[in-house]
């Protein structure tokens, strides 16, 4: 019998066009002169702060108008994004902190196996055996911007000045903690009055947890983003002179409920023939065992059907989910690869309990998890 596919086709994220990593390669082209690689066409300036909204995807803006009045404003003449795939934390840091598409920076999900191990890679809690810079080596955006002339700085919770993730993707930036909405706005605004040419990164991760816990819409959720919606504003009004404030975010969200989630530790038919179960519950990386890939890709198109869009990874790579491939690390990428569709979701209730009751999930290619703002404030 034939799988059952999916009604749908995936939002291939638009690289070396509008994806996340063009963003970053356009404002520092935009700071240096650099117009070929200013994709995106920015106006030019000295001093430019970038703040991502962990979480915060373009149609939940869009339908949350009331809730976030500044932010709405200025995308009511902007367009989105895409974020790139998985639309997940560490792999968007990893372009926005790279200006390179994930099959070319490695940083290719949340969990992904270490090639000649029977062990997976977590991005967000990154194991102190595997250094940063191997795994991750090409200059950053912020030691481009350093050899520019540009200074840079990272502003961020203190609690990853010096993860992994950031060692890999956000070196070469002076690091400055801020815990707080309030901190992170005034350190934004001194770090863009500390220089005549310099680019600051601020990151607020707050509206993804709480999306997270208590989905997205929710009550929690929506006074959330009014918060986010302030922090916007405040830093908007008190740019320097001729500074540009550009708004983005790592990936959107969506809700999945209980009935939608198909539990790979429940189901043995999508654990048969699997060495590694890596990704997350809407991306996930499958590593097979020596000559069991296409087993288990035929197995996880029959019992996903029109849940997931499933790829063998020369497909996925072929089809340009990850963007043009660096094959140095391309081994990273699972036998198969499924991209939940819709509300559904791949979850592992055993091996990863906090991850599968998550309300709200991402790292699919869908249009609510690709789509992300692009704002721009200049100040006058």
């Amino acid at each position: 019998m034939t799988p059952r596919e999916p009604r749908t086709s995936p939002i291939v994220p638009s690289y070396g066009e509008s994806s996340l990593a063009d963003l970053s390669a356009s404002i520092l082209a935009s700071m240096t002169g650099d117009q070929a690689r200013n994709v995106l066409g920015l106006q030019g300036a000295g001093r430019v702060c970038l703040l991502v909204v962990d979480g915060l995807g373009w149609e939940l803006l869009r339908g949350h108008q009331a809730a976030a009045p500044f932010l709405s404003e200025l995308a009511f003449n902007s367009r989105p994004l895409t974020a790139g795939f998985p639309s997940t934390t560490a792999t968007s840091l990893g372009s926005i902190g790279t200006a390179l598409p994930p099959a070319t920076h490695g940083v290719l999900g949340y969990q992904v196996a270490v090639p000649g191990t029977n062990r997976l890679l977590n991005a967000l809690r990154w194991p102190k055996d595997i250094d940063p810079l191997a795994w991750q080596p090409k200059p950053t955006l912020f030691e481009r911007a350093a050899a520019a002339g540009v200074a840079a700085i990272h502003i961020a919770p203190g609690a990853y000045a010096d993860s992994g993730l950031t060692r890999a993707v956000l070196r070469g930036a002076q690091y400055r903690a801020a815990g707080t909405m309030g901190a992170l706005a005034a350190e934004s605004v001194a770090a863009l009055e500390s220089s005549e040419r310099v680019l600051v990164s601020a990151y607020h991760g707050d509206l993804d947890a709480v999306g997270h816990r208590f989905g997205v819409s929710s009550p929690a959720w929506t006074y959330q983003l009014s918060h986010v919606d302030r922090l916007a504003e405040q830093i908007a009004q008190a740019l320097p002179f001729g500074a540009v404030l550009y708004v983005t975010a790592d990936h959107g969200m969506v809700n999945v409920a209980p009935e939608d989630k198909v539990d790979a530790d429940l189901v043995p038919e999508l654990r048969a023939g699997v060495a590694l179960l890596g990704g997350e519950p809407r991306a996930r990386h499958v590593y097979a065992r020596p000559g069991a890939a296409a087993d288990v890709l035929a197995v996880w198109r029959e019992v996903l059907g029109e849940r997931a869009w499933v790829a063998s990874r020369d497909e996925a790579i072929s089809y340009g989910w990850f963007g043009p491939p660096d094959y140095s690390v391309t081994d990273r990428i699972g036998d198969v690869v499924a991209a939940a569709t819709g509300t559904s979701a791949i979850v592992a209730s055993h091996a990863e309990p906090k991850e599968s009751g998550f309300t709200g999930q991402h790292g699919s290619l869908t249009s609510a998890e690709q789509l992300v703002p692009m704002l721009a404030y200049a100040a006058p």
